[in-house]
């Protein structure tokens, strides 16, 4: 996937034939050593992210990537979902069923040639030459993978985690090999015993057959798992790429026709039955239903949907018929747009990831250095060969730097595709040290706080009046009217009463209201100025009534018929159900909310009063938000703001961390480090939690995979370690950093 500006272009290339964290920073230096290339090389998504100057081609890119020993390719041109997931699941299965089949044979070889080195008691006349007649495939066939990306890498120059198991390995078997038939171990009835730590001897008579086929089958072993944890790691990508429709019913002709998604167009109607997928993103022209859209949003109830409302591509049909018109299709949809952030945050890097690859990058040399270093200094203190040559070789096996390649991609893998599941998209592994750090969350009042639509929230009749004839007349003559209070008057009455009768003789009085007949009765409704102009006066209890919702912060409209006054309507921007009990949930996480608006003062302490929160900035025009922030920031607080208009994207990106509503704009979108793809201020809150949980799961990893290489090397420099046990051991600190982030997996949203 290349995209290009005018002084720079981007890539994202496929690499092939790493198998360690130290395989990525090689790769990542050579190509970054390329004037006006600055790249990224994730080992776990296996992917290089590549920004380069016009002067340079990928073909230069791919060459360079090639001159370092390993494979590179652009992505695969666009093809249907479905075989995109067959062809991408199908090269990682067969990857896999090769790895099984190696370690297959090497755990059933290693497993007797172990045994047998164990227990003596079963160490008959010719037992080692059994031994070495099992352990030869291990070491040849089942580590060849090892041996070649050895040799790869020696050609270039290079030392990699395969050079230290090679050699290891190797080393091992050729040990053995002279010590059967130069040395006194393939006497008959020679027999040794297993031990954990090293005992002076001249060597002749050890065997360290059960080593090499040992740690063969061991590192396979963790090759094995967390290759197959990797692909569950990536599976809520996978899952979220394959959601889309495969083909649609569009309205051509007259007729209905079924053509493949990729020929749908910007503009093309097409039908959508029950229990069908949604295929783009498009706006109902004709019909109603309920949508459920929990697998884009995490959002179990679905949505009722009626003519001239948006519905999101890969979305499910749940009830009736619908017409819907694209306005959105192929890279431009909410489901492509989602999928790519998620990409995007899976391959970047975060601070401690790029440490630990520095490290990963110069582990290797510095190991083998300190296994000629240890075998040199047993050598030199005379604790005999077999202690000095046991010794290396448990430091070159045991130093192996994978888990700390895995620790951060792993994390990020799972945690991004489950924030994806939840309808949470996390644009990348800095933004998660951002959410460690907030103290103080900015909340833009209308479309986050509120619904961002004005609504009738009460009716106040006067004495002797009914309720639902007042709301008949006003709603009918409202509906004729398209100004938003208008509509929300016209929306509630319909809800209330049913349907509305037509007006006649409608006039529309801009500032002022709107004026008509309705069922014979000459119907005004609108500002207290309208009704004063054609000399009707409140009555007291009317008044009192409008002063109240005023002093709510509620804007008054009243309705009249017949020359008198009949009833004032409350009409705002109602907040959300959620809203107080999303700002309780950040609340707990050590947050403190600020209502930020531009709406008058006492509307946004009305709507903060019912949220449940204490301080409000009120009054603030759109290009002074960012000087809140600021301002907030100079107090010394770090600031998660959240919000969906176009007057919140310069806030959004100012913030230390952006939290932007997928319900709100593009730009909006754009601007925010979390994207939150339903409307919900409580999945503010998850958002959070699932950052700071998958920041908490990168720093253990990491903690891990350091402690676990500090702490075993001294032990294997000492020869305190045997190099059977080394191997299980380097083996597992994978496997555990790999299953310890699939515990993210496991993540729920608040109930």
């Amino acid at each position: 996937m290349a995209t290009t500006t005018p002084d720079l272009a981007r890539v994202e290339l496929n690499i092939g034939g790493m198998t360690c964290a130290s395989c990525a920073a090689r790769i990542e230096k050579k190509l970054n050593r390329m004037e006006g290339v600055e790249a990224t090389v994730n080992y776990a998504t296996e992917k290089a992210r590549i920004t380069y100057s016009g002067a340079l081609r990928v073909a230069d890119l791919i060459a360079t990537v090639e001159a370092v020993g390993y494979t590179a390719a652009p992505p695969a041109p666009a093809v249907p979902a479905e075989a995109g997931a067959d062809d991408a699941g199908g090269r990682a299965d067969d990857e896999l069923r090769t790895l099984r089949e190696r370690l297959t044979t090497a755990v059933a070889l290693a497993v007797p040639v172990i045994v047998l080195a164990m227990v003596p008691a079963w160490q008959f006349d010719y037992w080692q030459w059994l031994s070495l007649t099992l352990t030869a495939p291990v070491v040849t066939y089942a580590a060849w993978p090892f041996h070649r990306a050895a040799y790869t890498n020696l050609r270039h120059g290079a030392v990699t985690m395969d050079t230290l198991i090679s050699v290891g390995t190797a080393a091992a078997f050729l040990w053995s090999l002279w010590a059967l038939f130069f040395g006194s171990a393939g006497t008959p009835g020679m027999t040794h015993g297993f031990e954990l730590t090293i005992s002076r001897s001249d060597g002749g008579g050890n065997l360290y057959l059960e080593t090499a086929a040992g740690v063969t089958a061991y590192i396979l072993a963790g090759r094995y798992f967390e290759a197959r944890s990797k692909r569950m790691a990536g599976a809520a990508l996978r899952a979220l790429m394959e959601l889309g429709a495969k083909d649609v019913t569009v309205l051509r002709a007259g007729g209905e026709e079924r053509i493949r998604i990729e020929d749908l167009a910007v503009g093309d109607r097409f039908v959508v039955r029950p229990g069908e997928k949604i295929a783009t993103d498009g706006t109902v022209v004709e019909g109603g239903s309920a949508v459920d859209a929990s697998m884009l949003t995490g959002e179990s109830v679905p949505v009722e949907v009626g003519e001239g409302d948006a519905v999101t591509g890969a979305t499910l049909n749940a009830g009736g018929r619908l017409v819907v018109r694209a306005t959105r299709v192929g890279s431009d949809t909410q489901l492509a747009r989602m999928a790519r952030m998620v990409e995007d945050a899976q391959n970047g890097k975060a601070a401690a990831q790029r440490l630990a690859d520095r490290i990963s990058a110069v582990f290797v040399p510095v190991v083998i250095a300190l296994a000629v270093a240890t075998l040199g200094f047993w050598l030199g203190n005379g604790a005999g060969a077999t202690a000095a040559f046991t010794a290396a070789v448990a430091v070159l096996i045991i130093a192996c730097p994978c888990a700390l390649g895995l620790a951060t991609p792993t994390a990020l893998l799972v945690g991004t595709g489950r924030g994806a599941q939840l309808g949470i998209l996390i644009k990348g592994p800095e933004v998660l040290e951002s959410t460690r750090k907030v103290d103080t969350i900015v909340l833009d009042k209308t479309g986050t706080v509120t619904t961002g639509r004005m609504s009738l929230l009460a009716v106040r009749p006067a004495e002797g009046e009914d309720e639902r004839e007042v709301l008949r007349l006003a709603g009918a003559l409202e509906h004729a009217s398209e100004h938003p209070i208008a509509q929300a008057v016209a929306t509630g009455a319909a809800d209330r009463v049913g349907t509305l009768p037509v007006p006649e003789d409608f006039r529309n009085l801009p500032g002022l209201g709107v004026e008509g007949v309705v069922d014979g009765h000459r119907v005004v409704v609108g500002r207290r100025k309208l009704l004063a102009e054609r000399s009707m006066e409140l009555p007291a209890g009317l008044a009192r009534a409008g002063a109240e919702a005023e002093a709510a912060g509620r804007t008054v409209i009243t309705v009249a018929w017949d020359g008198r006054p009949r009833a004032v309507l409350e009409v705002a921007d109602a907040i959300k159900e959620t809203s107080a009990e999303a700002v309780t949930r950040l609340r707990a996480l050590g947050l403190t909310p600020v209502l930020l608006t531009g709406d008058n003062e006492t509307v946004a302490r009305a709507v903060a009063a019912e949220a449940g929160i204490d301080q409000v900035i009120a009054e603030v025009m759109p290009e002074d938000k960012v000087a809140v922030v600021k301002r907030l920031q100079a107090e010394g607080h770090a600031v998660a703001m959240v919000g969906d208009g176009v007057n919140d994207a310069a806030a959004l990106a100012r913030a230390d961390l952006g939290l932007a509503m997928g319900t709100g704009t593009d730009a909006a979108m754009e601007a925010g480090d979390l994207t939150l793809v339903r409307g919900d201020l409580r999945v503010a809150a998850d958002a959070i939690r699932l950052a700071r949980r998958t920041l908490g799961t990168i720093k253990g990893n990491l903690f891990w995979a350091f402690a676990y290489n500090v702490a075993a090397l001294p032990l294997a420099a000492s020869g305190l370690l045997n190099p059977m046990i080394a191997g299980g051991a380097m083996a597992f600190s994978s496997v555990f950093v790999v299953s310890n982030s699939l515990r993210l997996r496991r993540f729920r949203a608040a109930a």
